[in-house]
């Protein structure tokens, strides 16, 4: 079954914090409009967060625009998706925590205006990030489309993360990024062998210069890019991935060769994972695809 999902990821400049969601709602507008068809729309990382201010003063003023999930800017959120009627990704928000940590969490808004999940950053970029880490990987089912998994930024640099996606059975691995600096270069190799270890699609989204170094990119389950920025000009990328890909591919191998998520035969013992205390079961390695 040919399941398609015709994303756009939006590589624009961030807004100032506490800017106007009307502002907001006008970039979806135009990216939706551009492109007729759209189901899901990215936005990179802190998107309605922008710079402009000295870190200490940034830092403040995170800590002051940051809201509860169930605040009104999510409620904005939940409303420019619903209005346009599409699967919205803003990026990631300042997240105030109920235990008062301040969290950057990305969000997935359905076509309906509901909050369909929600992914606190794991790894914050430390020493240079303020946010308290999250504790818990995420996906979302995109109804009838397929299973998408969200990570953030430096999140990638840990391939932890994007395996334990693979194994929930994300097909789509959305990672959201504010990359300023000159390491948008080794992310770029990183959005493309972390594609190719797990046999997903990887969905890397910039902020654009003057801010970000831009370079956005997707990636199909082999590693191979269908789309990207080639500079740090604003822009959008316009896909259509064919998720029936990633079965395929893991059925058929990487190059017609590798399958990985096939290792094992039946019965072989587990494979002690000393790091992690913990180990590689065959028996559970197979990922939880979702049911169509």
């Amino acid at each position: 079954m040919s399941r398609i999902l015709p994303l756009v990821a939006v590589q624009a400049p961030p807004r100032l914090i506490g800017g106007a969601l009307t502002d907001f709602a006008a970039e979806v507008s135009k990216a939706v409009a551009d492109h007729p068809g759209t189901q899901l729309v990215v936005f990179p990382e802190l998107h309605l967060f922008g710079d402009g201010e000295p870190d200490r003063q940034r830092s403040e003023a995170l800590q002051e625009s940051a809201q509860l999930l169930d605040g009104p800017r999510v409620t904005g959120l939940k409303e420019i998706a619903a209005d346009f009627g599409i699967w919205l990704i803003p990026g990631s928000v300042c997240e105030r925590g109920n235990d008062g940590r301040l969290f950057n969490t990305a969000l997935v808004l359905s076509p309906s205006g509901e909050l369909a999940g929600h992914y606190r950053k794991i790894f914050p970029w430390r020493p240079f990030e303020p946010y308290d880490p999250g504790a818990r990987f995420s996906t979302v089912d995109l109804d009838g489309i397929g299973r998408v998994g969200l990570n953030i930024c430096y999140d990638a640099w840990f391939p932890e993360v994007t395996r334990q996606l693979a194994w929930m059975g994300a097909e789509v691995i959305v990672n959201v990024v504010k990359t300023t600096t000159a390491d948008r270069a080794q992310e770029l190799i990183l959005a493309r062998a972390n594609a190719i270890v797990n046999q997903v699609f990887m969905v890397s989204v910039n902020c654009a210069g003057p801010t970000g170094r831009g370079e956005s990119l997707i990636v199909d389950p082999e590693g191979a890019v269908i789309a990207s920025a080639p500079g740090m000009e604003a822009t959008i990328l316009a896909a259509e991935l064919d998720l029936a890909a990633v079965e395929r591919v893991r059925q058929q191998g990487t190059a017609g060769l590798n399958r990985m998520w096939s290792q094992f035969r039946p019965g072989e013992p587990a494979i002690e994972l000393p790091v992690y205390r913990g180990q590689i079961d065959p028996a559970t390695w197979t990922p939880r695809m979702p049911t169509p």
